[in-house]
């Protein structure tokens, strides 16, 4: 076993729980990050036959097939949209020209300055802390500006503007349409009973006139208020806080709290964006929040999910579809972070789903539905995208406000009702959660 030694990373106290979440991200950081993609379901299959959708899954690409197809789909969206991406020195997407500091000195801005940047855009972020977006210039390269800015000022923590996906069809995002850049904030669509739990989600659009959110309070933010739905977003948002006569979330009752941050727009799930979306979720007092997202460690995003994880805030993460040899992608991996693998209807971690002690949880991610935009209004989904939303909205009700302590105490109560909280694996952390919360394609008709 690995999970040891991990204690200290949850602030737990060690009579209660030992938590796993050591990231191995050392010899790592030199490896590409190749975007998680949610696998290949059968589609449009009219009233379900789960004859068919068993057969569809079984005839699975290897996982070596995926990650050449995600090398591909890296290759497309980078030549795709050169005008506003480029490729770090590792190949993973970044927004072309732009650099980030998080909570830059005085002597910090001026070295950005000495080096030829400005500043493109800020988010604050919990008092004085705050994310500085840096544009450089046009005729430098950004990968050699950043190792110049780090020398220049070596106590900064300065970084791409990485991307992470999860959105659409788990793929980079496709469509070339411009990404709105402000942030909009609508009013519930729905009043959520006096004392319902929050629950966050970091994600892409959702389809708010879906059945299944009929009855739902749900209050949004990004792209300039304006709606961008999107399969993803709706069947993870579905799967937390959705409810019809046929299917039901985790937490109906919750409240949810939704930022997009793709909008359609090539650079959407940057890692500015996650941040302000963050940065929102915190100003809102959201405990509780999932990402279904992944990409590779980012200095910046570290130092923002590690004030969180301090402040009580109980971040859920997906772990990602790249393999048990894959490794480790972000958040997930960032210690504090609740990793979430996938396991079929019986109880089996997927074969694409990730490794290692980062996991702490595993849920339903397979032989599954979730609300979808248009018609079939529910369709079959799988990946560790759909199992970690299970596990946020099993923590939305046993944690009202960030606190550490009381967040601590949730996921020791979480662990000891997946298991006897003695044995930990890689592959489901301390167990299967939320295993009743699965609903099943047999039986169930559109």
């Amino acid at each position: 076993m690995k999970h040891s030694h991990t204690l200290s990373r949850q602030c737990l106290p060690r009579a209660m729980l030992a938590l796993t979440l050591m990231a191995g991200a050392g010899g790592a950081h030199a490896q590409l990050r190749l975007p998680s993609i949610n696998l290949p379901l059968p589609q449009r299959l009219g009233p379900l036959d789960a004859d068919r959708l068993g057969a569809g899954i079984e005839r699975l690409p290897a996982i070596d097939e995926l990650r050449k197809l995600r090398l591909a789909e890296v290759g497309e969206l980078l030549r795709r949209h050169r005008d506003v991406l480029e490729a770090d020195p590792r190949g993973a997407p970044v927004v072309r020209r732009e650099l980030l500091a998080w909570s830059p000195s005085t002597a910090g801005l001026a070295a950005a300055r000495a080096a030829g940047l400005a500043i493109a855009r800020e988010e604050g972020f919990d008092g004085a802390l705050r994310l500085v977006v840096l544009r450089v210039p046009d005729d430098a390269d950004t990968a050699a500006t950043l190792a110049r800015l780090r020398a220049l000022d070596p106590d900064g923590v300065y970084d791409f503007n990485h991307l992470y996906t999860g959105s659409g069809s788990g793929a980079l995002p496709a469509a070339a349409a411009a990404a709105a850049t402000g942030a909009g904030v609508t009013a519930p669509a729905g009043a959520a009973p006096a004392g319902a739990p929050k629950v966050g989600l970091v994600d892409s659009g959702i389809d708010v006139g879906h059945v299944v959110f009929r009855d739902a309070a749900i209050a949004r933010w990004g792209c300039a208020g304006v709606a961008h739905p999107s399969a993803h977003g709706t069947a993870v948002a579905a799967l937390m806080v959705g409810k019809s006569a046929r299917f039901q979330g985790g937490a109906p009752g919750a409240a949810l709290y939704a930022a997009d941050i793709y909008c359609d727009g090539a650079t959407g799930g940057s890692a500015d964006k996650i941040v302000g979306a963050l940065a929102w979720l915190a100003r809102e007092h959201v405990a509780v929040i999932n990402l279904s997202l992944v990409g590779p460690p980012n200095a910046t995003l570290e130092r923002v999910v590690g004030a969180m994880v301090r402040g009580g805030y109980l971040l859920v993460a997906a772990v990602g579809n790249d393999g048990p040899a894959a490794p480790p992608l972000y958040p997930a991996s960032y210690p504090g972070v609740v990793g979430v693998s996938a396991v079929d209807r019986q109880g089996r971690a997927l074969p694409e789903a990730a490794r290692g002690p980062q996991v702490m949880f595993a849920a339903p991610g397979n032989n599954m539905l979730s609300a979808a935009p248009g018609a079939p209004p529910f369709q079959p989904v799988r990946g560790t995208s759909f199992a970690a939303p299970l596990v946020a909205a099993l923590l939305a009700g046993k944690l009202a406000q960030p606190d550490q302590a009381k967040a601590a105490a949730a996921l020791a109560a979480l662990a000891r009702q997946a298991g006897d909280g003695a044995s930990v694996s890689n592959a489901t952390g301390y167990g299967i959660v939320g295993a009743a919360l699965r609903v099943d394609p047999a039986g169930f008709r559109q």
